[in-house]
């Protein structure tokens, strides 16, 4: 009962027993301290002005809590102490346990930030960048190299462009049991290597909101990019476009030429991709905002229905993140809708499989079903 009055007494902090009725361990207090300084609400600035005061901070809540729970302290502090400022010092960055809302801060910072300090954001970025390539490049580059072939009907293959599994499969029923050999009919290939399948143009709304977005977004991009089989673009927008294609080879140097916190301005992002498309039938278009228009929505429904009508295979993301959606103009949602165009939240984890359901032409409401995602 006493351990559980002390978890109680952690969590309520120390005006729930201002008497010091309950004692605790010395570690329990040496945390208690490190929670106060965050959440009592009574102190803006618990942390201390110093930059040393921050980096002994950061240091206990990395010797008292697991990672997971760094993190989301860390960003608390960011958002209730207003700590953002000294992110530009390189000391501290060098205490901080990167993660995605980090690299999304660091980079909102990212034009105000000092020479000295943006090598050290850069460092941060990157580690976590290759985390993130770790866990998701494999699933990502397998998924639509499978898609690929599947999509691809190459009747007349070359020897090296035989699916031998396909067509063995195809033609059991022609086996010959005195040859003990299959004497195949029909010849099923992949495609022919350097061969563009597929058109996948990643268009990335880069406000404030979508900055865990913008950075998977990032990532896969990336990852895309790197394969043969499909042509890969990323386009960024706020009230300004930026095509960021030539920087997929570096995701780095991608997010740190992006501008995130300005307006948006959709319409404007639509027209400038409606240049790119070359052949609506094998293009998919990855918009991912929260679909809030601060151009003209009209305009911005008009052009949207046209790419649609061309034959361009859209899919709106609300957030690529693992958070879920953001708030998002539910009104534009349920237009996209009645366009048959799928608006909802996706986890990194599932983006993969989506973007295979994609090349394969499946119907993405089926995909939705099939992973129990909600369409907004």
């Amino acid at each position: 009962m006493d351990e559980r009055l002390r978890k109680w007494r952690m969590v309520l902090g120390k005006h729930a027993d201002p008497a010091s009725e309950m004692p605790l361990s010395e570690e329990m207090a040496q945390m208690d301290q490190v929670l106060e300084a965050l959440y009592d609400t009574d102190r803006q600035g618990g942390l201390g002005s110093s930059s040393p005061n921050v980096n002994r901070w950061l240091g206990d809540i990395r010797k008292y809590f697991p990672k997971s729970v760094v993190q989301v302290m860390q960003k608390d502090a960011m958002e209730r102490l207003g700590i953002q400022q000294m992110l530009m010092e390189p000391e501290l960055l060098e205490a901080i346990e990167p993660d995605v809302n980090l690299v999304s801060t660091l980079l909102s910072l990212n034009k105000v930030m000092p020479n000295k300090t943006r090598e050290s954001a850069r460092q941060v970025v990157r580690k976590v960048v290759e985390e993130l390539e770790k866990r998701l490049s494999n699933p990502m580059r397998e998924a639509i190299r499978g898609a690929v072939s599947r999509s691809v009907r190459n009747r007349r293959p070359r020897f090296n462009e035989i699916d031998w599994h396909r067509t063995i499969r195809k033609n059991l029923k022609h086996y010959q049991p005195k040859e003990k050999a299959i004497i195949p009919e029909h010849l099923i290939g992949y495609g022919r290597k350097g061969q563009s399948l597929r058109h996948i143009i990643m268009l990335v709304d880069q406000s404030g909101s979508m900055a865990p977005s913008m950075v998977y977004a990032g990532v896969f991009g990336a990852v895309m990019a790197s394969l043969r089989s499909i042509k890969t673009q990323m386009v960024v927008f706020d009230t300004a476009v930026v095509d960021l294609t030539e920087s997929l080879t570096d995701p780095v140097d991608l997010l740190f030429a992006t501008q995130l916190g300005g307006g948006t301005d959709i319409s404007k992002a639509l027209k400038y991709t409606e240049g790119l498309i070359q052949n609506p039938s094998e293009t998919i278009l990855v918009l991912i905002s929260d679909l809030f228009e601060g151009g003209n929505v009209a305009e911005m429904l008009r052009r949207t229905a046209s790419i649609k009508a061309s034959g361009v295979q859209m899919i709106a993301l609300l957030a690529l993140s693992d958070q879920g959606a953001p708030a998002y103009d539910q009104s534009v949602a349920g237009k996209y809708a009645a366009m048959d165009i799928p608006a909802f939240a996706c986890t990194p984890d599932q983006f993969p499989d989506l973007m295979a359901a994609a090349i394969k032409k499946e119907s993405i409401s089926g995909w939705m079903a099939r992973h129990g995602v909600v369409r907004k």
